[in-house]
C-alpha cells in the first residue's frame, strides 16, 4: 500500500488513502472524511468537538434512513454503541435538521476514541501527514485542523474528493449488504461502460461509478497525460486496450482474448486526450500507470480488489501475462 504514496507523496495522496485503502468493518470512517472536508473547505483551523460532530452525525443518519448498511456482519453492534443510538434517533434527528441531544452526546463520546484515532491508520502504520488532532475532552474538547487538511480541502479538489469518498462509501456498504455483499464479495463487480457504473455480478444492481469509484486511486489524474482532472473538465471513461480490439473479427464473440470491457481496462480521462489517443495501442508508460493504478486498487479492501484479483489470478498473477494475451488474440 505505500506504493501508493510512491506515486505521488501529498496530503491529498495521504487522505486518498485512508478513504480508499484503509480496513473497514463500519462505514465511520466516511462520514469522518466527509466531516474534515466539510470544515477544512471553510477554512476552519480549530471546530469544538460538539460543533463538530454534527455534520458527521447528520451524514450517517442520512446513510441510516436512506437504508444503508454501516457495519459488516461480523461487527453488529452491541447496546451501547453509537450505531445503535444512531438506528433509533436517525429518522427524529433529519425531521429536526441537526441531531438530537442523546445522538449528538453518543457521537461526542465515541468519535475522539474510535474513528479519529482509526482514520489516519493503514496497514497498522500511521500516515505521515496528519489532518488533526483533539484538543481536551467530552463537550470542552476542539478538533484543531491542520494546514494540510486545508489545502485537501481546497475548492479546485474538494467535489472529486467528495464524489470518490461516497462512491468508496457506497461499495462498502454494498458489501457489508447480506443482499448482494455476498456475490460482491466472492465475484466483485462488472462494469457498464454504457452507464458508466459499477454493478453487483447476479443483479446488475448500480453500486457506484466507475469514475468516482477509481479517480483516487489515480491521484485524480488522467492516466493518459498525468494532468488532474479539474472542476469542469470534460471526462471520459477510456478503454486503455481499445474496445475495437474485440471487434477486429467482426463479432464481439470471436474475441478470445480479455474482457476490454472490464475495470482493469477502464481509466478515466480528459475527453480531449481519448480522443487523441482514438483506437491506438497504448504506449508503455500508459501501461505502466495502468499496472500502478490497478496495483493499488487489489492493495484496497472489498470488492474492487476481488474484481482485479480474480482477473489477474486467470494470468498467473501477471499484468504482463494478460497484456500479452491481449496481443496473442489481435493476432
Amino acid at each position: 500500500m505505500r506504493g501508493f504514496l510512491d506515486l505521488e507523496r501529498s496530503a491529498r495522496a495521504c487522505f486518498r488513502m485512508s478513504v480508499l485503502m484503509g480496513a473497514n468493518t463500519r462505514t465511520y470512517k466516511f462520514a469522518l472524511a466527509e466531516t474534515l472536508l466539510h470544515f477544512g473547505a471553510q477554512g476552519r483551523d480549530a471546530v469544538p468537538l460538539d460543533v463538530f460532530v454534527e455534520p458527521y452525525t447528520m451524514e450517517m443518519a442520512r446513510r441510516q434512513v436512506a437504508g444503508a448498511c454501516h457495519v459488516s456482519a461480523t461487527a453488529e453492534p452491541g447496546p451501547a454503541d453509537f450505531l445503535t443510538h444512531l438506528e433509533r434517533d436517525a429518522a427524529a434527528s433529519l425531521a429536526l435538521g441537526h441531531p438530537t441531544d442523546a445522538l449528538r452526546e453518543a457521537a461526542v463520546a465515541s468519535v475522539p476514541g474510535m474513528v479519529m484515532k482509526k482514520f489516519p491508520m493503514v496497514g497498522g502504520a500511521p500516515l505521515p501527514i496528519p489532518f488533526y488532532r483533539m484538543e481536551g475532552r467530552g463537550k470542552n474538547g476542539t478538533v484543531v485542523l491542520t494546514p494540510e487538511m486545508q489545502e485537501v480541502a481546497a475548492p479546485e479538489h474538494l467535489a472529486g474528493l467528495r464524489a470518490e469518498t461516497r462512491a468508496r462509501q457506497s461499495i462498502v456498504e454494498a458489501s457489508f449488504d447480506a443482499g448482494i455483499g455476498r456475490d460482491l464479495m466472492a465475484a466483485g463487480v462488472i462494469a457498464d461502460p454504457d452507464s458508466g457504473m459499477l454493478q453487483d455480478v447476479r443483479r446488475r444492481r448500480s453500486v457506484a461509478r466507475v469514475d468516482d469509484a477509481v479517480r483516487g486511486f489515480q491521484h485524480g489524474r488522467c492516466l493518459l497525460c498525468r494532468d488532474l482532472l479539474a472542476p469542469g473538465d470534460d471526462v471520459d471513461i477510456d478503454h486503455v486496450f481499445p474496445f475495437m480490439l474485440m471487434r477486429r473479427f467482426g463479432i464481439l464473440l470471436a474475441w478470445q482474448g480479455p474482457d476490454l470491457d472490464a475495470l482493469w481496462n477502464l481509466a478515466p480521462t480528459h475527453r480531449s486526450c481519448n480522443a487523441k489517443k482514438s483506437a491506438d495501442w497504448p504506449e508503455p508508460d500508459v501501461l505502466d500507470r495502468l499496472i500502478q493504478r490497478n496495483e493499488a486498487i487489489i492493495g484496497s479492501p472489498h470488492p474492487l480488489s476481488k474484481t482485479l484479483q480474480l482477473v489477474l489470478k486467470a494470468y498467473g498473477g501477471r499484468w504482463g501475462a494478460l497484456f500479452d494475451a491481449v496481443r496473442a488474440a489481435c493476432e
